[in-house]
């Protein structure tokens, strides 16, 4: 595909996806949709790739200042919602769980993690997609909001679902009620972010810690987990014990949990083989 919305790299195991609209403050379409799902799919096939890091062109100043200007009037001028894509989009993560099975959701699919280097404002859409990354460092002073109340629209993309878990009820009915802008430090204390970085370090931080995960876990345990916690999310404590125990029972046999076993006695570090 030709990306024109969006850039996308690897380099030392880790797949960097960069929203790349600057002139419009990394603004999202339907042909960054697009273009999104393509780099992720094309990242969770690719064997040399074991996590995915999100950021914005640092040329924007945003990470996704939320849904471009002229798709709103566009919306508003139908009288409907229009997303803007078509019926052959990618379908990242899909198919592991129904539940997963929906926009943006997909991300629970994957089965790598992603990394949202939160480099500046992240506002309605550009928040949901941050929020359904699985770890979220920000800049210092970037502005995150839900934004919707603002634009008489529902709270976007399964956030009333997704925010109460990661923030608790009474703070995530505030974001969501009030559509009120936090910065970076402040959604630090409520747990939305894991870290608020200077912004010349945001990059060069997120992707070392991409690739510690990427060269110190084992991509077999990242998959795995990762399935287990968002599964778990939608289930119940019992079925999460026996899934894990037969997940135990599977991976103990497997190359990756001998070499693991192996580097550990031998005091060195890990070479998992890409798969």
């Amino acid at each position: 595909m030709e990306l024109k919305a969006t850039r996308y790299a690897v380099e030392d195991r880790v797949g960097l996806v960069t929203l790349a609209r600057p002139k419009r403050r990394n603004a999202w379409t339907g042909r960054m949709h697009t273009e999104y799902r393509w780099c992720l799919q094309a990242a969770d096939n690719d064997p040399a790739v074991r996590v995915i890091v999100v950021t914005g062109d640092p040329e924007g100043q945003a990470f996704c200042a939320g849904a471009d200007l002229g798709a709103l009037e566009g919306h508003a001028e139908k009288g409907r919602y229009d997303p803007g894509t078509t019926e052959d989009i990618a379908r990242p993560g899909f198919g592991v769980d129904p539940a997963f099975d929906a926009t943006f959701a997909y991300h629970f699919g994957l089965s790598k993690p992603v990394i949202a280097a939160i480099n500046g404002a992240a506002a309605g859409v550009g928040l949901v997609l941050a929020a359904f990354a699985d770890l979220r460092f920000a800049a210092a002073g970037a502005k995150l909001t839900t934004a919707h109340g603002k634009l008489g629209l529902p709270a976007e993309y399964g956030l009333s679902w997704l925010l109460p878990r990661l923030i608790g009820l009474t703070r995530a009915n505030d974001l969501l009620l009030s559509s009120r802008v936090v910065l970076a430090e402040e959604a630090a204390g409520m747990g939305l972010v894991n870290a608020v970085l200077a912004p010349e370090e945001l990059m060069p931080q997120t992707l070392a810690y991409a690739r510690n995960l990427a060269n110190n876990v084992s991509p077999s345990s990242l998959r795995e987990t990762k399935r287990a916690i968002y599964e778990d999310l939608h289930g119940d404590v019992g079925t999460a014990v026996r899934k894990s125990e037969t997940l135990l029972d599977r991976m103990t046999t497997e190359p990756d949990f001998r070499e693991g076993v192996r580097a550990f006695i031998e005091k060195r570090p890990p070479a998992f083989a890409d798969r």
